[in-house]
């Protein structure tokens, strides 16, 4: 039997500024990313972001990243270990209030963006995360992709951690993602996302950039919440992973 979860970023838009699809995307996803008020999100977006899901029987995480909402988060930060784990920690609290009061509870937590790279690849930032999530609560699922340091830091600390991968970013030989820099980083092509992601699913392997297989690990598939195909793409992957017998559930009910 197979069973993956569909996640999202969204939460996304703050202020006079919408970002995402977010009212469409949540119909086809089974967790959801949510931005706590440093790369994107407000206070009321992230009210309204708790409600929707709930509304759709979608699982909630925080979704932390660098204070950094003119970069949108995908800027390195020279941050230390201590001020990233009180980043972490901050964002973790601020949606866990809002979770609170509506009498749910936070499922995950996904690092956003250059946070997100960065502790893939570096050691001291992964533990940082990690140990920030423990501290708040070691119940919360870690989300990562296989084979990095956030992974090894998970481990480290004792934290469920949930395997990764990218239905719209093309990887490198290594399995990280390809910097956004790079002109083929997307993926635009829906019928090419969802082969990939069937593959990724039922046989473990991913073509790289170079064409190399790289072998992964999945119990979650994010479809960028801000790409404007967004919605046709989670619609299209959850159809055909269904279509193909993979059940689609909340990570929480199965890592």
């Amino acid at each position: 039997m197979y069973r993956v979860d569909i996640n999202s970023d969204i939460g996304e838009s703050f202020g006079a500024y919408k970002i995402g699809m977010d009212e469409e995307v949540v119909k086809y996803i089974s967790s959801a990313n949510i931005a706590c008020g440093f790369h994107a999100g407000d206070p009321m977006v992230m009210a309204l972001t708790v409600d929707r899901c709930l509304k759709n029987v979608v699982s909630i995480g925080a979704h932390p990243g660098f204070p950094d909402l003119l970069g949108f988060g995908r800027r390195n930060l020279d941050a230390s270990s201590e001020e990233i784990k009180n980043y972490v920690i901050y964002q973790i609290g601020a949606l866990q209030a809002f979770a609170a009061i509506r009498g749910t509870k936070l499922q995950h937590v996904k690092a956003h963006g250059a946070l997100y790279n960065m502790a893939a690849v570096d050691e001291k930032i992964a533990m940082a995360i990690a140990e920030a999530i423990a501290s708040v609560d070691r119940n919360l699922i870690c989300v990562g992709m296989a084979n990095t340091a956030m992974e090894r830091a998970a481990e480290k600390v004792g934290l469920r951690f949930a395997y990764e991968v990218f239905a719209d970013r093309n990887i490198n030989p290594d399995g990280t993602l390809v910097s956004r820099k790079h002109p083929n980083a997307i993926i635009h092509d829906e019928e090419l996302a969802c082969k990939r992601v069937l593959r990724m699913v039922k046989e473990g392997g991913c073509e790289a950039i170079d064409g190399t297989l790289v072998k992964v690990k999945v119990d979650t598939i994010c479809v960028h919440g801000d790409n404007p195909q967004a919605v046709e793409f989670a619609k299209k992957i959850r159809e055909t992973l269904e279509e193909n017998g993979v059940d689609i559930l909340p990570m929480g009910e199965f890592v």
